[in-house]
């Protein structure tokens, strides 16, 4: 391969979460946040900060930013003002006292089995001595009684151990010294977690921060609370890419634009609160992309969004162009559509999902051999280096869970291998664009998302069109009280805020009998709960159908580079 012009690589890391806090109440109904932040976040930065040749992308949902920010000064006032924390499962590891009643007991046990059996459970003897136990006790409850307070005890600090960045693992003596002792935690000791925890809570922002202003990582951002942008400005966008697709009853979300319009603003506002800067990209939520989607983004000034592959392809079937000179779209290059001033790029499908799916189960020095052999044949079959690069996305945290010691050598070898390549060039796409990349030009967009390159996996199943009718709706009252004039600014705030929450693509993309059942309720729980919130802030009396649940699962958990925050692993 002739290293002349090297073959531009490009990585993005998406960091997204939904809304898990009760906005009433300020509670987090579920832990993702900060159990993906102490784990996979933290990680993230530190292999780009251990290897200065790396570059990347990462990209931030705000609601995300405005979590890890909620988690930080919790912390500090439980640490220095007698605070209080507000999500059950970080308070058990904190509190001097534990729940009593059987049920709490229960509810925290099964919190504490909720990781990678393979690779977190098993790898520490003494959380996988506890978790037997756990498990066993979860076939007999009545001997429930029977568990002492420090088998909690000891279950909770080994669940937060499990869950630490293997690069905080390897570089703090305080975690060593935690699982050298195996069991009877006191109280000082899971003080001693809990700060650093909230440690590193604190520095993950400055962080990324830092390693922009370094030149190392390009900051970009997804709208504020992870919306699908296509279907809330036009349902029947679906049917682009699938004409049969069987839509809700509400075939078109009021409002759509002035919403899409909102959280790509308040989005903006959320990043340059934590990062100081305005970014030049965006991810749109789940790469759903459509003509009427790529106005408003060019509209709200981004100078380029990224896609899946499938898109394209799609795209190219309906467009005059159908593809390079051999007949194949080339999704390698940079597009423009419709003359809508804002470059489009597109995910590698099959690179990034052997991150995704495939390589947690390899060597790692097989795997990045193997990730690096692919990426020489696109170079030497590429006949226009100076206008492609590759582009890898997939979730920067979800993939992880399944790979040894959570991906670090995979990780650190890969930054190493491809920054110290003659022939593969480490980018970002910022900088990527600034060289004037060739754009090519295309008629037509078909809409759809990374995953198929359709919207199936959020809209077209009955309980997901079930779900987008109670958002429907919930809009309708929310309009007409707007319109009335009834809600003061501050309540009109609120209640805009819990829209938003409604509003986020997760909820959608867990309902369906194929996910499984605890993660459907789990989610399901909560789109009700924000539903219920909104009507509340609405003064409106929620329907009664709010009270049932209406999505069950049933399948089992997907893999890696598909798998959703707070998913029970395999």
């Amino acid at each position: 391969m002739s290293p002349d012009i090297p073959m531009k690589v490009i990585f993005c890391w998406h960091m997204h979460q939904p809304e898990y806090r009760d906005l009433r109440s300020g509670e987090f109904q579920l832990p993702w946040t900060y159990l993906h932040a102490i784990k996979d976040y933290i990680d993230m930065a530190a292999h780009l900060e251990q290897q200065p040749g790396a570059r990347a992308v990462v990209n931030f949902a705000p609601v995300l930013l405005d979590q890890i920010e909620d988690y930080v000064q919790q912390l500090d006032s439980y640490i220095h003002n007698s605070g209080a924390i507000r999500d059950p499962l970080l308070a058990a590891l904190a509190e001097p006292i534990l729940p009593a009643a059987s049920e709490q007991r229960m509810a925290l046990m099964r919190k504490c089995l909720r990781a990678s059996e393979k690779r977190i459970i098993d790898r520490f003897p003494g959380f996988r001595r506890l978790a037997t136990v756990a498990q066993a006790l979860e076939e007999s409850p009545d001997a429930l009684m029977y568990a002492s307070n420090q088998f909690f005890i000891d279950l909770v600090v080994w669940y937060h151990l499990g869950w630490l960045a293997e690069t905080t693992r390897r570089g703090k003596p305080i975690v060593q010294q935690l699982q050298d002792k195996q069991n009877g935690y006191s109280l000082h000791d899971r003080r001693q977690l809990l700060q650093l925890i909230y440690e590193l809570m604190g520095s993950i922002i400055p962080r990324y921060r830092k390693l922009q202003q370094a030149g190392q990582v390009e900051l970009a951002m997804s709208p504020y609370a992870h919306p699908m942008m296509p279907l809330l400005l036009d349902m029947e966008s679906a049917r682009e890419a699938l004409p049969e697709m069987h839509l809700p009853l509400l075939k078109h979300y009021p409002g759509g634009e002035q919403r899409v319009r909102w959280h790509l603003q308040r989005g903006l506002e959320t990043f340059e609160r934590h990062f100081g800067m305005r970014p030049a990209g965006c991810w749109p939520s789940e790469g759903g992309l459509s003509l009427p989607t790529l106005r408003l983004l060019a509209d709200q000034g981004f100078q380029w969004c990224a896609s899946g592959e499938s898109v394209l392809r799609n795209s190219m079937q309906t467009s005059e162009q159908h593809g390079d000179h051999d007949g194949h779209p080339c999704g390698h290059r940079v597009y423009r559509f419709d003359e809508i001033p804002i470059d489009c790029l597109f995910r590698d499908d099959g690179l990034s999902d052997l991150i995704g799916f495939t390589y947690a189960d390899w060597h790692a020095d097989d795997a990045v051999n193997n990730l690096v052999h692919h990426l020489e044949e696109i170079a030497n079959s590429c006949p226009d280096k100076r206008n492609c690069a590759v582009s890898i996305i997939l979730d920067g945290e979800n993939a992880w869970e399944y790979y040894p010691e959570n991906a670090y050598h995979f990780l650190s070898n890969l930054y190493r291998t491809i920054a110290e390549h003659p022939g593969l060039e480490m980018s970002t796409f910022g900088d990527f664009l600034q060289g004037e990349p060739k754009r090519d030009a295309l008629s037509k967009l078909t809409a759809g998302s990374w995953v198929y390159g359709t919207f199936s996996t959020w809209i077209g199943d009955s309980d997901k069109n079930r779900g987008w009718d109670m958002l429907s709706e919930a809009k309708h009252h929310f309009d007409e009280a707007v319109a009335s004039g009834r809600l003061a600014p501050g309540a009109l705030q609120r209640a805009e805020q819990h829209l938003a929450a409604c509003e986020g693509s997760d909820w959608f993309w867990w309902f369906g009998d194929y996910n499984p059942a605890e993660s459907v309720n789990d989610f399901e729980r909560l789109f009700r709960l924000h539903l219920s919130n909104l009507y509340q802030s609405l003064g409106v009396e929620a329907p009664a159908y709010l009270a049932d649940s209406f999505s069950h699962g049933g399948g089992s958990p997907s893999r890696g580079g598909v798998m959703r925050p707070g998913q029970a692993p395999e």
